[in-house]
């Protein structure tokens, strides 16, 4: 199995590496020296980055009163590390073209991942955690993984897909099946070897076995429950056609109520067209 995870990673050369724009932002960020006008010239640098950032911290999501105009602006509002991390949530998605649209449409697939960035964000700020943009970077990419076992493996993706569609399986599953490793191992694997951080790293690794994660436990449950609710409410799809079972234990890690989900249902419903087409829209 791992010999042939990393020679999949290692055949796809788009990916190879995250795009430099969010490398020198994060080495920005985590150097004292790097001043805030430091920070937002790098951003400012790649026009395409600036206005998708923009856009998002202007969307009905955030709600700010008035609009924000500049980067340097969104830096003092938002937080540096904040925006570092929708940076990278943003660019992300400018790193997977041409997967074959019978297997699945970029629009569905990250409106799905958009919708359990939003979710996975609704829960930490229900356990008031802080910064909650990391929770809704680790939902937005959780399935990052499966968009590589498309991209490189199709032929076998379309038969995983139409066999687990016919016999009621779900997908995960079906992909360890047929290739001996699913979609999180592929995506934490890939995402390490970017660098990011590891409360990311093991929320994508175990999202659908919350209890396997042994050192951010919180981040990987958030995204469990974030993803099951995004299957359930069909907004977008990454190829799955069920709803993943829920770890009966997660209530209790995130020690939230599940009266929640009524609201947090309704935030969705709020934002995620709104969001979704902040993110997306090429322009």
């Amino acid at each position: 199995m791992g010999y042939r995870l990393r020679e999949l990673l290692e055949s796809y050369d788009e990916i190879s590496s995250l795009p430099m724009i969010f490398y020198r932002i994060s080495e920005a960020v985590n150097d004292p020296r790097a001043s805030m006008a430091d920070i937002g010239k790098i951003i400012s640098d790649d026009p395409g980055l600036t206005v998708r950032l923009l856009r998002v911290v202007n969307s009905a999501f955030y709600g700010f009163p008035s609009k924000i105009g500049t980067i340097t602006q969104a830096l003092v509002i938002i937080g540096t590390r904040q925006l570092c991390d929708l940076a990278l949530g943003t660019s992300v998605i400018t790193l997977f073209k041409g997967i074959p649209e019978d297997l699945v449409t970029m629009e569905s697939f990250w409106r799905h991942s958009i919708t359990c960035g939003i979710a996975a964000e609704t829960l930490a700020a229900y356990r008031r955690e802080t910064n909650l943009e990391r929770f809704f970077v680790a939902g937005m990419i959780h399935d990052i993984g499966r968009l590589v076992i498309y991209k490189k493996m199709s032929q076998e993706a379309q038969e995983m897909l139409l066999r687990c569609k016919s016999s009621g399986a779900l997908l995960f599953l079906g992909e360890r099946e047929a290739i001996g490793f699913d979609h999180a191992t592929l995506g934490s694997t890939l995402l390490r070897s970017w660098n990011l951080p590891p409360g990311i790293v093991e929320a994508v690794a175990f999202h659908h076995q919350p209890r396997e994660a042994k050192h951010y436990p919180i981040e990987t449950a958030v995204v469990h429950v974030a993803d099951i609710i995004a299957n359930a409410i069909q907004s977008g799809s990454s190829g799955e056609c069920f709803v993943p079972p829920l770890d009966e234990g997660v209530w209790e890690i995130l020690g939230l109520s599940t009266s929640i989900l009524s609201s947090t249902l309704d935030h969705l419903e709020r934002h995620v067209n709104d969001m979704a087409h902040s993110i997306l829209i090429e322009r």
